[in-house]
């Protein structure tokens, strides 16, 4: 099977990461040092505001990098690539925010004081670019999703901005700044990419039960992990103790919803491993907007089932409607896990600002910014001057500028992608590791399919 050599440009991937790690560096000898000791500084107070961030840090870093990269691979012969590139990702994401954020938030006299926290704001930002790409996952190559990233990183940052500081948007668990973005975003590049075209079934798309059980895995650990997430960025005492309390019960309420949805909707009864890998997380993604806010425990434990609910019936019902209608491709469901709850948790703030009395409420003053303690001092004092109805359409306006400006730029991205630089693998050749990676198992043990073996190892010499 002759492979065209332009198909894959040999050098494209590692001149592409080696130049962008190069000017790190050198951005890095330039403009970045840590904070200076100072006598000013309580030395304790620094030191436990470490001690009690850190281990939120390392919470999600166990997220991204086991349980987001382990749910990715319910592809069977995709799942190197899945965890590898969500790996690659992740750093590349976090250096090129950190980079970003740095010099729009944080440049004061001509340099950039590094510490824990911008490390985990940006890698908040690197989450928007781990969700979006699941709507191509196995159809894009890794310099697609690399320049995917290079774009999608600055736009979040300036839609974040116009959510959090413009509007004062109350959002602590990133529901619409993060996952309502990231949802919408990784869906506009994925109907520009493949534009019309609708996606047929590839013989290698289909899990197998060791690929679920894997994926199953995953689902787990960022269950574990999920409560970390959510509140990290509140106020340490009661506000970032009801976030976490919130967190556990919506999501201990979609995971038994997932099994109740999945048991009906199903002839036999019988449960459905995309329901449980992805509505178990529901609650997670919808509960975020309002995490901090004194709803009762009852409002998290609904919040947790509908937004379950909605998953597993978007999965069984408006998944293939939107293939059919508008032949959106959407490889890992983001809309069912992202897009769909996010919007419920984003109409749940709305109704918990109307509801709450400025006495019980508190949220005002219970969550820290992304870019910094002046916005949420800004956030208090819109509050107080606007009234609950004001905050309300504040809520709802910042829905619409994360739906509206995500799907926008995603097109956009989209578009670029299709240039053919950036070598999109041909359909023969998608959701197989073999394109990218030296299988040692194949190399020695060729079989009756070596003529497809043949094709993909032809294609990595190009590589």
């Amino acid at each position: 099977m002759a492979v065209p050599p332009s198909t894959y440009p040999r050098c494209l991937l590692p001149l592409f990461l080696g130049l962008f790690q190069a000017a790190l560096l050198l951005f890095f000898a330039l403009f970045v040092t840590y904070d200076e000791p100072s006598a000013q500084k309580d030395t304790s107070l620094v030191a436990n505001q470490v001690y009690s961030t850190f281990p939120f840090f390392q919470d999600i870093q166990v997220m991204l990098v086991v349980g987001l990269g382990l749910l990715l691979t319910f592809l069977p012969h995709y799942g190197f690539s899945s965890l590898t590139h969500n790996f690659l990702l992740l750093n590349f994401s976090m250096q090129w925010a950190l980079v970003l954020q740095g010099l729009l938030h944080h440049f004061h006299h001509g340099q950039i004081h590094l510490d824990l926290h911008k490390l985990l704001i940006s890698e908040f930002a690197a989450v928007t670019v781990l969700i979006s790409v699941g709507a191509i996952l196995g159809r894009a190559s890794p310099c697609q999703l690399l320049v995917m990233a290079t774009c999608e990183i600055p736009i979040y940052l300036a839609s974040e901005w116009v959510i959090v500081t413009c509007l004062g948007v109350l959002d602590v668990g990133g529901t619409i700044t993060i996952h309502i973005f990231s949802c919408y975003f990784g869906l506009g590049v994925s109907k520009a990419l493949f534009r019309a075209t609708q996606q047929p079934l590839h013989p290698k798309e289909t899990p197998t039960p060791s690929s679920d059980l894997m994926s199953l895995v995953g689902t787990l650990i960022l269950w574990v992990f999920w409560p970390s997430f959510v509140a990290v960025l509140c106020q340490a005492g009661d506000a970032q103790h009801r976030a976490i309390l919130n967190t556990l019960l919506a999501m201990s309420a979609s995971a038994i919803t997932t099994v109740v949805a999945s048991s009906l909707l199903d002839r036999d009864g019988k449960l459905r491993p995309g329901h449980l890998q992805n509505g178990s997380l529901a609650g997670g993604v919808a509960i975020g907007v309002v995490a901090d806010m004194a709803v009762p425990p009852v409002a998290a434990l609904a919040l947790g089932s509908l937004s379950a609910a909605v998953c597993v019936l978007g999965f069984r019902f408006l998944t293939p409607l939107l293939g059919r209608k508008l032949t959106l491709h959407d490889q890992c469901g983001i809309h069912n896990l992202h897009g769909l709850p996010g919007i419920l948790g984003a109409a749940a703030s709305v109704v918990a600002v109307l509801v709450a009395s400025k006495d019980t409420s508190g949220s005002q003053t219970s969550q820290l910014s992304p870019v910094g303690g002046n916005a949420s001092e800004m956030v208090e004092g819109q509050w107080g001057a606007r009234g609950a109805g004001g905050q309300a359409l504040c809520q709802a306006a910042g829905l619409a500028v994360a739906v509206g400006a995500s799907l926008l730029a995603g097109l956009l991205t989209g578009a670029a992608l299709r240039l053919p630089c950036l070598a999109r693998p041909p359909e023969r050749l998608c959701f197989d590791d073999s394109l990218y990676f030296k299988i040692q198992d194949q190399a020695e043990s060729p079989g009756p399919d070596s003529s497809a073996e043949e094709g993909a190892l032809a294609l990595k010499e190009q590589v």
